[in-house]
């Protein structure tokens, strides 16, 4: 271990830089999740290939490919000095930007569910939106370092307009629940640098009116049908209601010890996205009540790593990178749970490492290597007697 006195506070006490290893709790954590995930995506996609003549382990091959793509960019980012990232921030929002011009304006753009957010590369399906979640995390980890102050014209040209751009670029797609995601996670990292409560509740008032406006002349018809079904689905049974009365079904089906790994019935043609949006309802038929407080206990042992690791880290900075993708991600494993179980209307995101989509995964791993490098990084109180 090396030691780096940072400054003296009491004669007795020094307070300290300990570099060690990366957070072990963490690192077993994410290892279970993504073995969790490759046992549902198996589960919930091996019916489909065989029933179409293919091999029942395609869909876990590709991300297996693209689980060893993440893990190296996770072990690159682990080693790589934290503090050494703002210097990409150039570099990484001209890339998302023009990603997301191509998908958005050109034919490279694949409609999927009459959204348009991915591009085919090489039979692989990317998904540029995925990657404004870390460069989000970045750019305000850099805008907020020093001080919350919204009004610096430094900060809205270096972090302000790119996020911005990107956001309006992801709402075009549409990706309603990207938007959210980020908004929140810029919301979040800006009372923890710490931001005027006075100025966020005056901006949330100005957002919620936003909303208000976005609801009854931009929201697409099918984002607010979702919302008309989201609490009465049986209203349209066949149409708008149809995932989610499918998803309770497997909720209910499940009960409390589920009905075994492999024996869902709602992964067989009635649940539609059963591997991707609402693969926490088949784990939740297959495994029931004990499989639901595993994947629940395991994102809440996440957070909890994740925001110690801010903590303790020794420099704003690295406090705000933490505590960021910590949200980024917990958040988004809040979201596709709760739209799963009908607690938040129908919504298009996928739950982190778990879900089959390989940006997804690469940029879960990749934000997972950043933090497993500030883990490295914290303050220590050495009592010296004298």
């Amino acid at each position: 271990m090396s030691y780096q006195r940072l400054n003296r506070r009491e004669p007795s006490s020094i307070q300290s830089v300990i570099v060690s290893s990366p957070d072990k709790t963490l690192l077993i954590v994410v290892a279970f999740l993504v073995i969790i995930g490759f046992l549902a995506i198996f589960s919930a996609t091996a019916p489909k290939c065989l029933d179409e003549g293919g091999n029942p382990a395609q869909f876990l091959f590709k991300q297996f490919i693209c689980f060893i793509a993440g893990f190296f960019a996770m072990k690159f980012f682990m080693n790589y000095d934290y503090k050494k990232l703002a210097s990409w921030n150039g570099i990484v929002i001209a890339v998302i930007l023009l990603s997301l011009v191509l998908v958005d304006f050109t034919p490279l753009g694949v409609m999927v569910n009459g959204a348009k957010r991915w591009m085919n590369i090489a039979g692989f399906q990317l998904q540029p939106s995925e990657f404004a979640k870390p460069a989000v995390v970045l750019l305000l980890a850099g805008a907020f370092k020093n001080d919350a102050n919204l009004f610096d014209q430094d900060k809205w040209v270096k972090a302000f307009f790119p996020i911005i751009a990107m956001v309006g670029l992801i709402f075009i797609q549409p990706n309603l629940s990207m938007v959210i995601l980020l908004g929140m996670t810029t919301i979040v990292m800006y009372m923890a640098a710490g931001g005027s409560l006075k100025l966020f509740l005056s901006c949330a008032g100005a957002m919620l009116g936003g909303i208000v406006i976005g609801l009854t002349t931009i929201i697409k018809p099918y984002q607010l049908q979702r919302l008309r079904t989201w609490r009465h689905p049986e209203l349209d049974p066949l149409g708008a209601g149809y995932n989610i009365i499918q998803s309770l079904i497997a909720f209910a089906s499940g009960g409390f010890s589920g009905v075994g790994y492999g024996g869902s019935i709602q992964k067989l043609s009635y649940l539609p996205e059963c591997h991707t949006d609402f693969i926490f309802a088949v784990i939740a038929e297959e495994l029931g009540f004990v499989g639901c407080v595993l994947v629940i206990g395991l994102f809440f042992t996440f957070l909890q790593r994740g925001f110690v690791i801010a903590g303790r880290c020794p420099d704003m900075y690295g406090k705000l990178l933490a505590a960021g993708i910590t949200f980024s991600i917990g958040f988004q494993a809040f979201m596709n749970m709760s739209v799963a179980s009908s607690f938040l209307p129908t919504t298009g995101v996928p739950l982190p490492f778990i879900s089959y989509g390989g940006s997804s995964l690469i940029v879960s791993l990749i934000m997972v290597g950043i933090l497993l490098n500030i883990s490295k990084k914290r303050i220590k109180k050495i009592r010296k007697k004298y």
